[in-house]
């Protein structure tokens, strides 16, 4: 590929991205905070949800054109409010990001360890959390493809949805469990015009993860800021490819 359609893909990409109404759970901290900076860089209005006041309204207060809203997502009562409260500051939703986390016990520990409220606490953020906010911005999203802007929800994942590591039992089970959950949902919602992604960024150099393994070395762990400019590309190029079947007629299909 020549640098000229290099350039013309990726001037495609970010003008797809700019004006984006986006929110983001978790978005006071580590991968959460590296998408609120990288959406808003790109032209995006963004939302984002996080548990504490006062670290949601440090973030709104130093990213002015971002709207905070406090709220937890493992908290069924929560969910509606928060989704009422999304809809509102944006005028509507074009993309979902399904990012807030939770380890269950740390530190971590083996199933036969693990206390079951560590465990539906995870299964609680990870799991339902996502579930339930999706399912009630689902009529946002479903507009936002019939106006053809494009609608995509990102579930964040990790290689614990796929690999079996010891200790990792809670946050591996409930995260493997948002994986499939993701996948069904695209062959469910496709054809709306509502598609579904779940990526894993890799091992960042978070908060989360520092409680997870706390020897670990930073300067071995990729930076949000990294994960974060990779995923909001992913979008990027998934609305571009809807944008472009979308335009394709119907009789050369």
């Amino acid at each position: 590929m020549t640098t000229t359609n290099l350039n013309r893909i990726t001037e495609r990409r970010e003008n797809t991205l700019h004006g984006l109404r986006v929110a983001i759970t978790g978005g006071t901290s580590g991968l959460g905070l590296a998408l609120v900076r990288e959406f808003l860089g790109r032209g995006a209005h963004v939302a984002f949800v996080a548990r504490r006041r006062e670290h949601v309204e440090r973030v709104a207060r130093h990213h002015p054109p971002a709207h905070g809203i406090v709220g937890d997502v493992s908290k069924k009562d929560d969910i509606h409010p928060i989704a009422m409260q999304i809809v509102g500051v944006l005028g509507g939703l074009d993309v979902l990001i399904n990012n807030a986390s939770d380890l269950g016990p740390v530190p971590l520990a083996l199933l036969a360890d693990t206390g079951c409220e560590d465990l539906e606490r995870a299964l609680a953020t990870n799991v339902l959390g996502p579930f339930r906010l999706t399912k009630a911005l689902l009529g946002a999203l479903g507009s936002s493809a019939r106006e053809g802007r494009g609608a995509v929800v990102l579930n964040v994942s990790s290689d614990a949805a796929i690999n079996p590591y010891p200790g990792w039992g809670a946050y591996g089970a409930s995260k493997a469990a948002l994986h499939h959950l993701t996948r069904i949902w695209n062959e469910e919602l496709t054809e709306q015009g509502i598609a579904f992604l779940t990526l894993d960024p890799g091992d960042m150099d978070t908060p989360m993860h520092a409680a997870a393994v706390p020897g670990a070395d930073p300067s071995q762990l990729k930076r949000p800021e990294l994960a974060a400019r990779e995923l909001t590309d992913a979008i990027g190029e998934l609305l571009l490819f809807m944008n472009s079947e979308r335009n394709v007629p119907e009789t050369i299909r």
